[in-house]
């Protein structure tokens, strides 16, 4: 499948997952909207302020958000629990809050050198399809993780998520990968990792700020985001810390949500707060706001160069 022919088949997917007006429709929507990743609440709920299950309704009612993304590790034993996930979407439902995603950790490593435990990872994460499926959401997000060299490495972690993938399609589900570390960091491994896997349910969500392959290795986050921008079916707004003027301190995000639009992505773009100085509710309206800024600034600017009235 070469470039042009993931694109199509992406494009066309998201359209139908996401349920949004088709072009020409009387009101365009804004070309992304904005979701909320469960981790940027995870002191709050770890340390026992927020329970899980009222996640989707805080994201509605504290933020203004319409859609959100999970996180297994706030219900690890919960998978095959129906009452719970249940529960958990007649909440998200009665906020009209939209679930996306669900994203694993913790199920071992998909790239594993070791053919029983590579195995044994691929089968603990058909259980989060199963749950992601019943929560009416169009993804998991997993990890790469895997040992050896570099091409090891991607023929390892190919060859783990291709068997995933294969048994998420079965129930209509995504598998996208999130440069998390490792060579999942390295964009170009990541992206001819996709390659190798060659299948159109799998794809990336890329994260603005986990460019980190080891101690002393950081990966070029503008590089990075544009290598995987071609596969990803999601995005998530990594933000530590924001300046007087509302600007992120570590990213340019002018410079990455050009590149966003540039790939033609018109998906959700979740907030990911992760910052210390604000607390978490501060972090995710800061965040919310610079998303917000930034997608008129850009929209504006897309407008004027198209000589639009």
């Amino acid at each position: 499948m070469n470039r042009r022919d993931f694109l199509q088949r992406t494009s066309a997917l998201l359209v139908a997952g996401l349920g949004w007006p088709q072009a020409g429709s009387a009101e365009a929507p804004p070309w992304f909207r904005i979701s909320l990743a469960q981790w940027s609440l995870h002191r709050t709920i770890f340390g026992g302020k927020l329970d899980a299950l009222d996640f989707p309704v805080v994201a509605r009612r504290e933020f203004g958000i319409e859609a959100v993304e999970y996180v297994n590790q706030f219900f690890f034993d919960r998978a095959r629990d129906r009452a719970y996930l249940r529960e958990l979407k007649r909440r998200a439902e009665g906020e009209g809050v939209r679930s996306l995603l669900i994203m694993c950790d913790r199920e071992g490593r998909l790239g594993d050198p070791d053919p029983k435990k590579r195995r044994q990872a691929v089968e603990n994460h058909y259980k989060w399809v199963e749950a992601a499926r019943f929560l009416d959401c169009h993804s998991i997000r997993v990890n790469a993780a895997s040992e050896g060299s570099y091409e090891e490495q991607q023929k390892l972690a190919a060859d783990g998520l291709r068997r995933l993938t294969e048994f998420a399609a079965a129930h209509e589900l995504n598998v996208l990968v999130e440069n998390h570390g490792g060579l999942s960091s390295n964009g170009a491994w990541l992206a001819g990792v996709i390659h190798l896997v060659d299948h159109p349910r799998c794809g990336t969500l890329p994260d603005f700020g986990n460019w980190r392959i080891d101690a002393t290795t950081r990966y070029d986050p503008y590089q990075g985001l544009d290598e995987l921008m071609p596969f990803a079916r999601g995005v998530s707004a990594k933000s530590y810390d924001f300046d007087a003027e509302g600007n992120e301190t570590r990213l340019d995000y002018v410079r990455l949500l050009r590149i966003v639009h540039k790939a033609g992505y018109r998906g959700y773009i979740g907030i990911e707060y992760e910052g210390h100085r604000l607390d978490e509710p501060s972090g995710i309206r800061a965040t919310k706001r610079l998303l917000e800024r930034v997608r008129t600034l850009l929209t504006e600017t897309t407008r004027n160069d198209q000589g639009a009235p």
